[in-house]
């Protein structure tokens, strides 16, 4: 049996986005780890952060709340909820307030309606079966020789591409957010908190840079399987 996938080419393609994956990982783990150990003189938590933040901006509609894991941080739009793990929900830290200010950034974005979180909103499901019918249709369209299905599951996988495209956009933006509300609200004070701030929001950003690249090459690998036509 043929399996177009095993092969020397995909090892060589995807080698190094596994290992930008990793370095970018690794570099907001270290950089967490570093500022999270680091107070901010404002005292304030994560959550209490938050709710300053919330009641600047006019987000009543907002709610925040503790979640267990560590950097599983995010918001949730549909309920309208700022989910902080507990690490930043209950810590003072420069990185527990850049993470907070960063995820209220996606609910103000949520409010005003930004174009790019609301496409990549639309887009989660068809993402979702995308990304898990898209390899099985290459790779039956390649093993039976059946062409037209193998291009139909590049298409389908494209879509985690175009999702993470979406996302580099809302990702920033928010980070954006988040320096600016920390700095026009006190909450973060001189060079050294802002740094910290900075280079916190920067290594989160890696990831996401290192995943569109990981998404683009691995698509520009099945096109280029499919496009050159291989066989039994």
């Amino acid at each position: 049996m043929y399996f177009p996938f095993v092969n020397v080419n995909y090892m060589c393609i995807m080698l190094p986005a596994f290992l930008l994956m990793m370095g970018a990982q690794i570099y907001v783990s270290s950089s967490y780890n570093r500022w999270m150990k680091v107070p901010a003189r404002s005292r304030m938590t994560g959550a209490q952060a938050a709710q300053r933040l919330i009641q600047n901006g006019g987000l009543y509609n907002v709610r925040v709340e503790g979640i267990a894991g560590n950097l599983t941080d995010h918001y949730d739009p549909r309920s309208k909820v700022l989910r902080l793990s507990q690490a930043v929900y209950q810590n003072s830290s420069v990185a527990a307030l850049a993470i907070s200010a960063h995820e209220l950034g996606h609910a103000m974005q949520d409010q005003e309606g930004y174009l790019p979180l609301r496409l990549r909103g639309a887009i989660v499901p068809a993402v979702n079966i995308g990304s898990y019918l898209g390899w099985i249709l290459i790779m039956i369209g390649l093993i039976f020789n059946y062409t037209n299905l193998a291009w139909m599951g590049v298409v389908a996988f494209s879509l985690g591409a175009v999702f993470a495209l979406l996302t580099l956009p809302v990702e920033l933006n928010a980070s954006a957010r988040a320096r600016r509300l920390l700095a026009d609200t006190g909450l973060i004070v001189g060079e050294e908190e802002q740094r910290g701030v900075n280079t916190v929001l920067n290594a989160a950003a890696m990831t996401y840079v290192a995943s569109l690249l990981t998404a683009v090459m691995q698509l520009f690998y099945f096109v280029s399987l499919v496009g050159g036509g291989r066989r039994r």
